[in-house]
């Protein structure tokens, strides 16, 4: 069975509300990628939008700081990257690719903004429910897909890869 820890109502209610609502903010930069998790997906259609906070070693986005409460508490020693998901409802609880977001062993934490029937999903059969103000620590080389969702308009994620 894949190994994670779930922490639920894991920010204050404020600092939960900050992120929620500058995501879904249509002053907020989304950026379109024709695939999700692997080129194949580009048969099925398959498409996600992204926000890069942090990458090559440094910040890449100007909203960075907006998730300082959760680098806190995750006890980041070294980012590698952090970025939001954002995939729309298409009409059916689509199953992305199985992937390791880096080659190497390393930590991972994705934070659910919203809570929809969309999952993290691994490879055991596992899942993890999205459901608003939660948090699920796990170790981002273990093979793991996203899926969308079909009972809310998007399904908002921020996955971060760090030491």
């Amino acid at each position: 069975m894949a190994e994670f820890q779930i922490i639920d109502n894991f920010l204050s209610k404020l600092e939960h509300s900050i992120i929620s609502e500058t995501l879904q903010s249509s002053n907020f930069p989304w950026f379109y990628h024709p695939f999700v998790a692997i080129n194949n997906d580009l048969d099925r259609g398959d498409f996600y939008f992204e926000h890069t906070f942090y990458k090559d070693y440094q910040p890449n986005s100007n909203f960075f700081p907006m998730l300082e409460p959760i680098i806190k508490k995750i006890d980041v020693k070294a980012m590698i990257m952090c970025k939001a998901n954002l995939y729309t409802n298409i009409g059916t609880l689509l199953k992305n690719g199985l992937h390791t977001d880096q080659k190497y062993p390393h930590r991972g934490a994705i934070y659910y903004v919203n809570t929809n029937n969309g999952y993290t999903g691994f490879e055991d059969g596992s899942k993890v429910e999205s459901v608003a103000n939660r948090l699920m620590l796990f170790d981002s080389h273990t093979p793991h897909h996203s899926t969308h969702c079909t009972d809310q308009k998007v399904r908002l994620n921020i996955n971060f890869n760090f030491f």
